[in-house]
């Protein structure tokens, strides 16, 4: 890197993945309209079409005359010429394909268990971190012995486990997990504000959070804005609007969009315990007890969120590779508007050109929430400045929610060790601790269903699971 008149230029980053697209045109875009920040990206996927499709994107996006973020993109065959001399890589891959997904899902209904995403909790993130934590072992181990010094900045889910398994193959990693549902209900808040408060366009940085938990199971037990404490607002507003929570209509309706949500286990959650859940409500159902808010379609229906299908998922890979048709012969262009990711600007506050605190998936080391174990990897807000991280200390997670959590943090522990070591009872021993399995699975048959699952994703794994699922 090289640093001029508040600029870095000579950046090398490493995407790592990419194929599926979305992810990639987004950090693309954000890159496109920062001008601080510039230099070569490595795109590696085992997919090598699909990046010489994003390298030609990516060059066509820097020939923009719009374009204030110039980038050189290129394609390259090998994880080792991607990771050699880079200073920042990204990670966001699909472990499998969606053929395997359909069976994470889907196959688990035939006991009742429903699923709404299917990739961090429940079976199916089970059996995504059964497919995806070896794969990780190798990118930390290149990472390791190519780019011991880069940041590493993970996408992908399950995303606790997969940061987990970065430190744990390369101890002096320097990585992190980036997610977006926070800013989704830091967003719900900022609406609430406005029609509280009468206020046009606040923008969701001015509402103060903060952040403890686990990826996609987070939540807020402080809210504010300009000083003003949200949560008698928030309480007020669920109180008015609980039973038809916040509907957006249109397209963004969660009978019309698969990834939507009227807020409604939301709602409810903050009624129960008295703290704001900080994700959507597709993840947020997917940690608790699978009698509640997934007992079955018509429960989802009544709290007004759905169940994201992989026939919808399948549907919507075909839409995008279609899109990345059009990007690639020039008929479409990569929108030069901020996706609302916060990637492009962390890694300008890894550089030094600012400083911003934003919340991230990394090792509680510091006791960021002094009564998870020090090994869990836990969300809070941190801040990041020039080549550091310093995570805040969040507070104790309150006694209802560590009830909640504790078990998933648990889990962890197994799955890791179980994904690593293959090891069947280890993986059941998880499989049967997990809300949404215990509540419809007998023992017995949490083993079928686990034996079968695994079975059908039998390409993705180690050899080793052959003898053990026979």
């Amino acid at each position: 890197m090289v640093y001029h008149n508040s600029k870095v230029t000579d950046i090398k980053i490493a995407y790592i993945g990419g194929g599926s697209r979305g992810w990639a045109w987004s950090f693309m875009g954000d890159l496109a309209i920062e001008p601080a920040l510039s230099g070569t990206i490595a795109l590696y996927d085992i997919d090598m079409e699909a990046a010489k499709n994003n390298e030609i994107i990516g060059n066509r996006l820097t020939a923009n005359p719009d374009t204030i973020g110039k980038w050189d993109y290129k394609a390259v065959p090998t994880l080792k010429d991607a990771l050699a001399g880079a200073d920042f890589v990204i990670i966001s891959i699909l472990p499998g394909t969606f053929d395997e997904m359909e069976y994470d899902v889907h196959l688990p209904e035939k006991y009742g268990i429903y699923q709404s995403v299917g990739d961090t909790a429940g079976p199916g993130g089970i059996l995504r971190a059964l497919r995806t934590l070896p794969m990780y072992v190798e990118i930390a181990e290149a990472i390791k012995e190519y780019s011991p010094n880069a940041w590493v900045i993970n996408y992908t889910n399950p995303m606790s486990l997969c940061v987990k398994v970065l430190y744990h193959i390369f101890p002096g990693i320097k990585a992190f997990g980036c997610c977006h549902e926070v800013f989704g209900t830091q967003k719900v808040l900022k609406t609430i504000c406005e029609e509280e408060f009468g206020i046009d366009a606040i923008d969701r940085s001015e509402i103060i959070v903060n952040v403890l938990g686990i990826n996609h199971f987070t939540w807020f037990d402080r809210a504010s804005y300009k000083g003003i404490n949200l949560f008698p607002v928030y309480k007020a507003y669920v109180d008015k609007h609980y039973e038809e929570g916040m509907d957006k209509g249109g397209d963004n309706n969660w009978m019309n969009n698969s990834f939507a949500c009227a807020q409604r286990v939301k709602f409810d959650l903050f009624r129960r315990y008295g703290y704001i859940a900080a994700a959507g409500d597709r993840h947020l159902a997917e940690f608790m007890p699978g009698d509640e808010y997934l007992n079955n379609p018509e429960t989802v229906k009544n709290w007004k969120f759905g169940l994201t299908t992989v026939a919808y998922r399948k549907e919507d890979l075909k839409k995008r590779l279609e899109k990345s048709a059009r990007l690639v012969k020039g008929e479409e262009g990569v929108k030069l508007d901020p996706s609302g990711e916060e990637g492009v600007l962390l890694i300008k506050a890894l550089c030094g050109l600012t400083r911003m605190v934003s919340n991230v998936n990394i090792p509680n080391t510091n006791g960021q929430i002094p009564n998870l174990p020090r090994t869990a990897i836990v969300e809070t807000n941190a801040v990041f400045a020039k080549d550091s991280i310093f995570p805040l200390i969040a507070g104790e997670l309150p006694g209802q929610l560590l009830t909640l959590i504790k078990p998933h943090v648990e889990n962890h522990e197994d799955i890791l060790k179980a994904a690593l070591h293959p090891d069947f009872d280890l993986a059941l021993k998880a499989f049967t601790n997990d809300p949404l399995v215990k509540a419809h699975c007998l023992p017995k048959d949490a083993k079928t269903l686990l034996r079968d699952m695994i079975r059908h994703t039998l390409s993705y794994l180690p050899k080793e699971w052959e003898a053990l699922v026979k």
